[in-house]
């Protein structure tokens, strides 16, 4: 299966490194130098990586044939995708890849739809869905805790969330 595990952030330097938000908690197995990802956009990809490292905690990579500043600035925002076995472990019950997420309904536990999952934050304090509203078409973010999220099924594409004041 095809997962999202980065996205590329701005250029970083003259030698055409960029900043990656990593999107996986497997990072040491999808970016290494040699190791191609495709990309959405399609039509930037595939990347061979060239370089890798860490600068401050930011993971920095280069790609092959993107060795300039400006070449490299043509990939911010781009997404990098790899080929990723979903079975390659067990899950435990409470476990679950991010992907069986996107698109399910949120309700709010008085039964009232809110709207659809179109994407988590992978923030330092907890992940975070973004939640698109049917009535507006706007986005809520709801911290994807037990204190805000109690009840997630996803044989039925159902998440309950917590109206807490403010939040939503």
């Amino acid at each position: 299966m095809q997962l999202v595990v980065a996205r590329i952030g701005r250029a970083h330097g003259v030698r055409g490194e960029v900043t990656i938000e990593v999107r996986t908690d497997k990072p040491d197995e999808r970016f290494f130098i040699g190791g191609v990802l495709e990309t959405e956009p399609a039509n930037l990809g595939p990347l061979k990586i060239a370089s890798i490292r860490n600068h401050n905690g930011t993971l920095l990579l280069s790609f092959v044939g993107r060795e300039d500043r400006s070449k490299a600035e043509e990939l911010r925002n781009v997404l990098l995708i790899a080929d990723v076995e979903l079975a390659d472990k067990e899950l435990d019950e409470d476990e679950f890849h991010a992907t069986e997420i996107l698109g399910c309904s949120v309700f709010l536990e008085s039964g009232e739809i809110l709207g659809e999952v179109i994407d988590i934050l992978q923030l330092p304090s907890q992940d975070t869905l973004v939640v698109k509203r049917l009535s507006d078409g706007l986005e809520v973010l709801i911290p994807f805790v037990k204190k805000h999220v109690p009840e997630l099924n996803l044989k039925s594409r159902k998440i309950v969330a917590r109206d807490v004041e403010g939040l939503i």
